[in-house]
Order: C-alpha cells, then structure tokens, then sequence
C-alpha cells in the first residue's frame, strides 16, 4: 500500500518561511507526476505546485515567485518551500503522487488524476 506523510506544517507570521516534505512509502514505489494542494476552511480545494517525471514544475498564480516545488528522487521525497508567507496562505497542505505520466500544469486542474494522496499538514500565517 502506497502511503505519502507530509511533514513541515506549523505557525508563522506573514513574511517567513516553511519548508514542508512529503516522503513517498514504501521507498521503491517511483513516481512519475506529484503535486502539492491545499484547502481552506470553507473553500474549494486548490492546485499550488508540480513537478513531472521531467522535474519541470508549474506552480499557481497565486503561489508563483514564493513557492518552489522540488523533488528528492534518492529519499523519495517531495518538498514545497514557501517564502514570503501571507495569511491567505492559511491551509491544510496536501501532496498527491501518481504513477501516470502527466506533464506541465495539468494536475493543477485535475486533481482526480492523483492516484494517492496524503494527510495533509497544517499551515497557518499570521498577519
């Protein structure tokens, strides 16, 4: 059974940093197309970041310039850094991972084609 454990969530004031980690198990499940989503409370969930089997990523409009999504492929680990923090930013983090081969921004769209998905870790930012 594939199980994906993000990590890295807390509490930080606007303007500060958070680096979360998303381990990917059992550690010889390969991955070809990750992403990051996050959701509010009352609110849709929305695509942040991801990363093909290429390592190019696509990140949202509302995350671009701050975000960066990267990819671990020795430790099977996903990570999204996020600078310059805001309180909209506020949310339960999620990674998802799929072995399908998709390219570009299209998981930011259609989240159904992530196979597996994790717990989620809290992010909260305030002003």
């Amino acid at each position: 059974q594939v199980q994906l454990t993000e990590s890295g969530g807390g509490s930080v004031q606007a303007g500060g940093s958070l680096r979360l980690s998303c381990a990917v198990s059992p550690y010889t499940y390969s991955t070809n197309y990750m992403g990051w989503f996050r959701q509010a409370p009352g609110k849709e969930r929305e695509g942040v970041a991801t990363i093909d089997s290429n390592g190019r990523t696509s990140n949202a409009d509302s995350v671009k310039g701050r975000f960066t999504v990267s990819q671990d492929n020795a430790k099977n680990t996903l990570y999204l850094q996020m600078n310059s923090l805001k309180p909209e930013d506020t949310a339960m983090y999620y990674c998802a991972a799929t072995r399908k081969f998709y390219y570009s921004d299209y998981g930011l769209r259609h989240p159904r084609i992530f196979d597996y998905w994790g717990q989620g870790t809290q992010v909260t930012v305030s002003s």
